[in-house]
Protein backbone atom coordinates (compact mmCIF):
# COMPACT_ATOMS: atom_id res chain seq x y z
CA UNK A 1 0.00 0.00 0.00
CA UNK A 2 0.93 3.58 -0.76
CA UNK A 3 1.49 5.83 1.63
CA UNK A 4 -1.40 7.85 0.02
CA UNK A 5 -3.86 5.17 1.16
CA UNK A 6 -2.27 5.71 4.64
CA UNK A 7 -3.12 9.71 4.38
CA UNK A 8 -7.08 8.96 3.60
CA UNK A 9 -7.19 6.21 6.04
CA UNK A 10 -6.06 8.85 8.76
CA UNK A 11 -8.07 11.44 6.73
CA UNK A 12 -11.57 9.52 6.86
CA UNK A 13 -10.41 8.19 10.63
CA UNK A 14 -10.24 11.64 11.82
CA UNK A 15 -13.86 13.27 10.57
CA UNK A 16 -15.21 9.81 11.76
CA UNK A 17 -14.00 11.32 15.25
CA UNK A 18 -14.74 14.71 14.50
CA UNK A 19 -18.63 13.91 13.33
CA UNK A 20 -18.33 11.38 17.04
CA UNK A 21 -18.02 14.62 18.64
CA UNK A 22 -20.45 16.30 17.52
CA UNK A 23 -18.57 18.46 14.77
CA UNK A 24 -21.18 18.62 12.13
CA UNK A 25 -20.85 19.72 8.85
CA UNK A 26 -22.96 22.77 9.20
CA UNK A 27 -21.18 24.32 12.22
CA UNK A 28 -17.87 23.61 10.07
CA UNK A 29 -19.70 25.49 7.14
CA UNK A 30 -20.93 28.20 9.34
CA UNK A 31 -17.12 28.52 11.13
CA UNK A 32 -15.53 29.22 7.60
CA UNK A 33 -18.35 32.02 6.94
CA UNK A 34 -17.26 33.58 10.14
CA UNK A 35 -13.46 33.35 9.20
CA UNK A 36 -14.12 34.96 6.15
CA UNK A 37 -16.11 37.64 8.12
CA UNK A 38 -13.32 37.67 10.95
CA UNK A 39 -10.68 38.31 8.43
CA UNK A 40 -12.46 41.39 7.01
CA UNK A 41 -12.86 42.24 10.57
CA UNK A 42 -9.37 42.28 11.85
CA UNK A 43 -8.07 43.43 8.55
CA UNK A 44 -10.15 47.12 9.35
CA UNK A 45 -9.61 46.74 13.35
CA UNK A 46 -6.19 46.24 13.01
CA UNK A 47 -4.80 48.65 10.74
CA UNK A 48 -5.50 47.18 7.29
CA UNK A 49 -6.04 50.86 6.22
CA UNK A 50 -3.42 52.07 8.19
CA UNK A 51 -0.82 54.46 6.39
CA UNK A 52 1.70 53.51 8.86
CA UNK A 53 3.23 50.65 6.73
CA UNK A 54 4.48 48.50 9.66
CA UNK A 55 1.02 48.10 11.25
CA UNK A 56 -0.97 48.46 8.25
CA UNK A 57 1.02 45.52 6.88
CA UNK A 58 0.71 43.25 10.53
CA UNK A 59 -3.46 43.95 10.76
CA UNK A 60 -3.26 42.68 6.59
CA UNK A 61 -1.06 39.44 7.19
CA UNK A 62 -3.36 38.92 10.63
CA UNK A 63 -6.09 39.41 8.24
CA UNK A 64 -5.47 36.94 5.26
CA UNK A 65 -4.09 34.43 8.10
CA UNK A 66 -7.52 34.07 9.51
CA UNK A 67 -9.28 34.22 6.28
CA UNK A 68 -7.21 31.61 5.59
CA UNK A 69 -8.89 29.08 7.54
CA UNK A 70 -12.21 29.28 5.67
CA UNK A 71 -11.05 26.14 3.28
CA UNK A 72 -9.78 24.48 5.74
CA UNK A 73 -13.37 24.58 7.63
CA UNK A 74 -15.20 23.92 4.53
CA UNK A 75 -13.16 20.81 3.49
CA UNK A 76 -13.97 19.70 7.05
CA UNK A 77 -17.51 20.18 6.48
CA UNK A 78 -17.42 18.65 2.58
CA UNK A 79 -15.72 15.28 4.48
CA UNK A 80 -18.27 14.97 6.94
CA UNK A 81 -21.09 15.54 4.66
CA UNK A 82 -19.73 12.46 2.61
CA UNK A 83 -19.19 10.06 5.44
CA UNK A 84 -20.51 6.82 4.20
CA UNK A 85 -22.64 5.59 7.54
CA UNK A 86 -20.61 2.65 9.49
CA UNK A 87 -21.96 -0.57 8.98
Amino acid sequence: MGLGVFCIKGMVKMLRKLKALGFSANLSYALGFLSVIGSIVVWFTQGGTDVNEITGASGERFGIFVGLWAPTFMAIGNGIDNLRDEK
